[in-house]
C-alpha cells in the first residue's frame, strides 16, 4: 500500500490519530520534513495576533483625528460667537470696528453702571409721582428768569381720578395767564397726581402769585370732593367721605432755596 499524502498524514497529526500503527508507516524523509512543516505552522499562526494589533493601532489613531478635528470645529464655532458678539456690542456703543476686547468691554461695564443709576433715578421719580391716598396741593417757586421775563412754578395736585379735572385746570391757568410748560400725570387705583411746570409773565406776576395759584386750586379740589362724595353718598361710599376729612391743604412755596409751608 502506498503511503498517505503529506495533507492526510498532517491531517491525522492535527486530529490526534495515531501516525503509527494504523495500517502505514511513516518514512525518514517524511519525518524528516516535519521539523519544517511545523516550523511554517507556528510562523503562520503568530502572524495573526500581530495583524489584529496592527488594525487596533489604526482604529485608535483614526479615533483620536477625529477627536482632535471635531474639538477644532468646535473652537472655531465658539470664536465665531464671541466675534459675532463682541461686533454687536461695538454697534450698540458706537466703537471703531478696530477697538481691542479689553477697551470695548471697559466701556459695556461703564454703560451698564450709568443704565443702572438711570433706573435708579427712574425708580425714584416714579416714587415721587405716585398718587397718595390724602389730597394734597404743593406751589412751588420753580426759577425767576428775569432776562426772559418770566417767573416758572411747579404744582403738583393730587386727588381722585375724573375725566374734567384737567380741563379745569387748563381753565384755572388760562384764567391767570399762565403758560404750560411741562405736563406728568400718574393714575393708580382711581386716584391721580398731576405735576405741571408752568410760566407766568413777569409784568403780570411775582412770587405772591403763588397764593392766587393755591387758592384757585384749592377751590378745585374742594369743589371736586363735593361732587364726589354727593355720588358716592347715593351708593353708600363712607371709605370716601373718610379719605375727603385727611384733605391736605398745605401749600410750598419755595423762594430762593427755601421753604415755607402754610394752609
Amino acid at each position: 500500500m502506498q503511503p498517505e499524502s503529506s495533507d492526510q498524514m498532517m491531517y491525522s497529526l492535527l486530529t490526534g490519530n495515531q501516525i503509527s500503527g494504523g495500517g502505514f508507516c511513516l518514512s525518514e524523509d517524511y519525518m524528516s520534513t516535519m521539523p519544517s512543516l511545523c516550523g511554517s505552522s507556528s510562523s503562520t499562526s503568530s502572524y495573526y495576533p500581530l495583524a489584529i494589533s496592527g488594525i487596533g493601532e489604526r482604529l485608535a489613531q483614526d479615533r483620536a483625528i477625529a477627536a482632535l478635528r471635531n474639538h477644532k470645529e468646535a473652537e472655531r464655532r465658539r470664536r465665531e460667537r464671541i466675534s459675532s458678539h463682541l461686533n454687536k456690542l461695538r454697534n450698540v456703543l458706537s466703537c471703531n470696528y478696530k477697538t481691542d476686547k479689553a477697551t470695548l468691554l471697559a466701556k459695556v461695564v461703564q454703560r451698564v453702571k450709568e443704565l443702572k443709576q438711570q433706573t435708579l433715578e427712574i425708580s425714584d421719580a416714579d416714587q415721587t409721582l405716585l398718587p397718595s391716598e390724602t389730597d394734597e396741593i404743593s406751589v412751588l417757586h420753580y426759577g425767576d428768569y428775569s432776562n426772559e421775563g418770566h417767573i416758572i412754578f411747579k404744582v403738583s395736585l393730587c386727588s381722585d381720578d375724573r375725566s374734567d379735572l384737567l380741563s379745569d385746570l387748563m381753565e384755572i391757568l388760562k384764567s391767570l395767564h399762565m403758560k404750560t410748560l411741562r405736563a406728568e400725570m400718574v393714575t393708580l387705583g382711581g386716584r391721580t397726581r398731576t405735576v405741571l411746570v408752568v410760566a407766568a409773565d413777569k409784568e403780570m406776576h411775582g412770587v405772591e402769585s403763588v397764593h392766587f395759584l393755591q387758592n384757585a386750586l384749592k377751590s378745585l379740589l374742594e369743589r371736586s370732593s363735593k361732587s364726589l362724595m354727593e355720588r358716592s353718598s347715593d351708593a353708600g361710599g363712607g371709605e370716601l367721605s373718610k379719605r375727603r376729612r385727611a384733605l391736605d391743604h398745605s401749600i410750598m412755596v419755595c423762594r430762593a432755596g427755601s421753604e415755607i409751608t402754610g394752609a
